[in-house]
């Protein structure tokens, strides 16, 4: 929520002069400047990307964390520092005061991402793992509609208060998380994972299951507990290579996913439909409208994700969003200009045309790039597999916050292009490289890659391996 809340009050004329006077002033005031260049302040882009620093960093102190003390410590903390920041940002006086709120946003961010998508995937039958895990994705979806829904709300708020509201909202929400955390109980694998009392992590397992036949499933988290009481440095042991596969997907599923450019449409959504010709109130909401093609797009995505498949999700997303980015990206280049404005007619089309893209995000990358990352790992690994993911995410968010308003200024209408281009490599990448994980049991992971026809020569005994809970469509997925 924080970065929707952020990039809609980075369109509202009181934070800009307050906080950014000299993009407020090119804003008014330089009518020669380009339409691609309005906004390319090296100090907007460094209070963009300050977030995903400290979230970066945030996410690799919480997987000694998530593994040590378990993933509810972790939540809790995240929330914590997440209600402070907001609190920081609608109080802030000053850029410094406005910095380390978001700042501690980022702490808060890095400690939620690393553990509750591991929470959700450990709680979670495998056959509606899927569905847990996109609850992270539609919360986050809904956290952004709503953000989007108060900047709508606010921005006409006179002097400072629009923004400030709007920058402490988020507070409430972290509140829920905080509050609601304490509620849970922890999860049977990091029980177990922890050296608590295992009967007690087998009745968690039979409430949570909803029966007592449970034995099979305990069985599996014991020994994947004892695999991993001997591994002592899981950043040092994921680089072996039988786990070549869990590290490259914890690298290269979050790179891609910002590469998709949806970071770039989040948080300057306002910003683009300003540089198309909207005005605040309309760019505004235009981005709720964004925020409603995504999250009742989540929730569908989440009804049909346990069935289609990964893959098949994947896929429907990845063509969607290319064919969207090269049209927007074409109709930019043949109808904006330099200094021009869209007419009424293409200003629409863009919208429906970013809604499309939003959706297909929404659909899959969004979702399942959380999902994929948090399941495919064995107990072992998967503390520090998810903190890889995370902060590698976090990296690309900043390496992309920092260098947008930039490469939009310098490559106008063709940053699109760019990001269409990488949109296709990585759907080709999901075809050729990602098994698919649909119904495997968590701690059952591994046999899919050992089938894969490509992973399994990085396993060294060449054999290939099934389990009678699982279904051999799943076991021949590409392997």
């Amino acid at each position: 929520m924080a970065s929707f809340c952020e990039g809609g009050v980075s369109s509202m004329e009181p934070f800009l002069k307050k906080f950014f006077p000299g993009v407020y002033k090119e804003m008014k005031e330089d009518t020669k400047i380009s339409n691609y260049c309005k906004f390319d302040s090296q100090l907007l882009t460094s209070f963009a990307s300050s977030i995903y620093v400290t979230s970066l960093i945030a996410s690799l102190l919480a997987a000694s964390m998530t593994r040590d003390y378990g993933r509810k410590p972790s939540i809790i903390i995240g929330g914590v520092a997440f209600l402070v920041g907001a609190i920081l940002g609608g109080a802030a006086q000053n850029i410094y005061m406005l910095t380390i709120g978001r700042l501690l946003l980022g702490v808060g961010i890095g400690f939620a991402n690393q553990s509750v998508p591991l929470y959700l995937s450990e709680m979670a039958p495998s056959k509606f793992r899927g569905a847990f895990n996109y609850g992270f994705q539609f919360c986050v979806a809904f956290g952004g509609l709503v953000a989007m829904l108060v900047n709508y709300g606010t921005q006409k708020i006179k002097g400072d208060w629009g923004w400030r509201i709007s920058l402490a909202t988020a507070a409430l929400l972290a509140l829920v998380l905080v509050v609601g955390a304490l509620f849970l109980p922890e999860t049977p694998n990091s029980l177990i994972q922890q050296g608590r009392d295992h009967e007690k992590a087998k009745r968690l397992l039979q409430k949570i299951r909803g029966s007592d036949d449970v034995e099979e499933e305990f069985d599996d988290l014991v020994s994947a507990s004892e695999a991993s009481k001997a591994i002592k440095h899981p950043f040092k042991n994921i680089l072996q290579r039988k786990y070549r596969p869990h590290l490259v997907m914890s690298v290269a599923i979050p790179f891609f996913q910002q590469l998709t450019g949806i970071n770039v449409i989040s948080f300057y959504a306002p910003i683009l439909f300003m540089t198309i010709g909207s005005g605040v109130s309309a760019s505004l909401l235009s981005s709720v409208f964004l925020g409603i093609v995504g999250t009742s797009v989540t929730f569908l995505s989440s009804l049909l994700v346990d069935k289609l498949g990964r893959r098949v999700v994947f896929f429907i997303g990845g063509i969607t969003m290319f064919i969207t980015q090269m049209m927007i990206g074409g109709i930019m280049a043949a109808k904006l200009g330099d200094h021009g404005t869209l007419s009424k007619g293409y200003s629409f089309l863009v919208l429906i045309l970013i809604c499309i893209y939003t959706g297909a995000f929404a659909f899959s990358w969004g979702p399942l790039a959380w999902l994929v990352a948090s399941e495919i790992s064995p107990l072992e690994i998967r503390s520090a597999a998810q903190s890889i993911n995370v902060a590698v995410g976090f990296f690309s968010s900043t390496l992309i916050s920092q260098t947008f308003l930039a490469m939009l200024c310098h490559l106008k209408y063709a940053t699109f292009f760019f990001f269409g281009t990488w949109v296709a490599f990585m759907t080709a990448f999901v075809y050729f490289l990602l098994p698919e994980t649909k119904n495997v049991p968590i701690e059952k992971m591994n046999i899919i890659w050992r089938n894969h026809s490509f992973w399994k020569k990085f396993f060294g005994d060449g054999k290939e391996y099934k389990d009678n809970r699982m279904h051999e469509p799943f076991l021949s997925s590409h392997g």
